[in-house]
């Protein structure tokens, strides 16, 4: 498996609960659409996968690593809010510049596609480009190195409808040409009806379903992926009732 987790959890050193116990397991070539509202647990699970976050001994393997106490091994990419807050990327540089710090020298064809993919100027300079403009700049550079298991954490919210369609079409040609794994956590069900090969249900911190998605499409049959994200989260809405204030959330004692 590229992803073995095992009775994973996380506590937050004030000890609210950050992820309940869970166990799951994604095979290589798997691309998994992790699904739950904001606050459900899907940003900390990325970051646990990524390894830059502290889980208990033995309870995750990344591509034969434990992200974390193997020190982010080679191979695991993610791709979230620390990434794209980068402030490097506002200041006055060119994007050949950028792409060069990147690794495009090194993969010059990839670093060429990319850019042809995401249709990024190699002349543009970053503190005068669009906010979807800087994003695909960083994108490039995200994925210019080659990965074995991508974590990414709503990173496309900033691109038009090509770019972001570009983008999946890609991603989902990384998996099936070098049997890479993907978990991307979005908001954003357009043009993901027949894009994922699992999804992942997360709410209040708990994991609870990780299925191959012809199981889920099974389940709820004719329905689109936006159809089935909503049914599942106005559920966990219902299911949690009237918000409850930070204080007053479970905690490990």
């Amino acid at each position: 498996m590229s992803i073995s987790a095992q009775n994973l959890s996380y506590v937050f050193p004030n000890g609210l609960v950050g992820i309940h116990p869970t166990s799951f397991d994604l095979p290589p070539g798997s691309r998994t659409l992790l699904i739950g509202a904001n606050g459900a647990g899907k940003s900390t699970l990325l970051r646990i996968l990524a390894g830059k976050t502290l889980a208990k001994a033995d309870s995750l393997i990344v591509q034969g690593f434990d992200p974390f106490r193997d020190c982010s091994p080679p191979g695991i990419r993610y791709l979230g809010t620390e990434w794209a807050g980068n402030p490097i990327v506002r200041h006055d540089i060119e994007v050949t510049q950028l792409l060069k710090y990147a690794g495009g020298d090194a993969y010059p064809d990839r670093r060429d596609h990319l850019v042809q993919l995401l249709d990024v100027d190699p002349t543009w300079h970053m503190h005068e480009v669009s906010d979807g403009e800087r994003r695909r700049v960083q994108l490039v550079m995200g994925l210019l190195v080659p990965w074995e298991t991508l974590l990414l954490d709503e990173v496309t919210v900033d691109l038009d409808v090509l770019a972001r369609t570009n983008l999946l079409n890609f991603l989902k040609e990384e998996t099936e040409t070098r049997q890479a794994t993907i978990v991307y956590a979005t908001h954003i069900f357009d043009g993901l009806n027949e894009w994922p090969t699992h999804v992942a249900h997360m709410s209040q911190s708990t994991m609870l379903s990780c299925e191959p998605y012809g199981k889920v499409k099974e389940q709820f049959p004719g329905k689109s992926i936006l159809e089935i994200a909503l049914r599942w989260i106005t559920g966990d809405m219902e299911r949690r009732g009237p918000r409850q204030p930070r204080a007053k959330r479970q905690k490990v004692n």
